[in-house]
């Protein structure tokens, strides 16, 4: 029997359906968006604005929050940060614009995926299965991973780098569980969104270049060493 992803650190119990926030202001998208995802089998919650949406989330503690950037009270990129400060939950942001930049900062404050409006339904669901399934795969039982004076608790997800306890978001930590289980081994941008975010081609490898960016700034630049033209390796120490 499946189990759900994790809640609060613990699985949750086998058969309850997932809960999904989502954050939209526009009621007939949120409305859209929320029966697809019912449809799929999932509980939803709906939240039209900033200070809404983060008080949702720290009431039902969603397993994933889709999240529209503009938003009023305050923007998406704040509700990101404010959700991110209190757990790991997975982040998919969701634009209208097309400018990289704006992904460039939703992926640096937390969010794990963006969709650029307008997209279909079919795709925004099959986002949701993959961020979901990647927690699943990290929240399974596994051995301690010790590369120099880092150490990952796959088990419990709790990351440090000496004595210093750091908090990553969902989609940080499985990306560096991929590349500690593989020290200083050079991975390529295109392997790392393969194998980390399962997309099957390499428009997306700014995504991975900001979220490296972001496991330097929480655990250190010296921590991943870049190839450049090709990839990463971890090279802890």
């Amino acid at each position: 029997m499946e189990t759900s992803p994790l809640r609060n650190g613990q699985a949750s119990a086998p058969g309850t359906a997932r809960r999904i926030l989502v954050v939209e202001d526009e009621p007939t998208i949120a409305e859209s968006i929320a029966a697809r995802l019912r449809a799929e089998g999932y509980a939803v919650d709906i939240a039209h604005d900033g200070p809404a949406a983060v008080a949702a989330e720290a009431a039902g503690d969603p397993d994933l929050v889709v999240l529209d950037v503009m938003l009023p009270g305050f923007d998406g990129l704040e509700v990101c940060r404010r959700i991110q400060a209190r757990r790991p939950v997975p982040v998919l942001m969701l634009t209208a614009r097309t400018d990289e930049t704006d992904m460039l900062i939703g992926l640096g404050v937390g969010a794990d995926d963006y969709l650029t409006k307008p997209f279909s339904m079919r795709v925004l669901t099959a986002r949701v299965h993959a961020l979901l399934r990647r927690v699943e795969r990290t929240a399974a039982p596994g051995a301690t991973i010790v590369v120099g004076d880092l150490r990952i608790d796959t088990d419990q997800r709790r990351v440090w780098r000496g004595e210093d306890e750091t908090q990553l978001t969902p989609l940080e930590f499985e990306l560096l569980v991929h590349l500690a289980r593989r020290p200083r081994t050079v991975l390529a941008r295109e392997r790392l969104l393969s194998e980390v975010w399962g997309w099957a081609d390499a428009s997306g490898t700014r995504a991975v270049d900001s979220h490296i960016k972001a496991l330097r700034r929480k655990l250190g630049a010296d921590l991943i060493r870049t190839v450049h033209g090709v990839g990463y390796a971890l090279e802890a120490r």
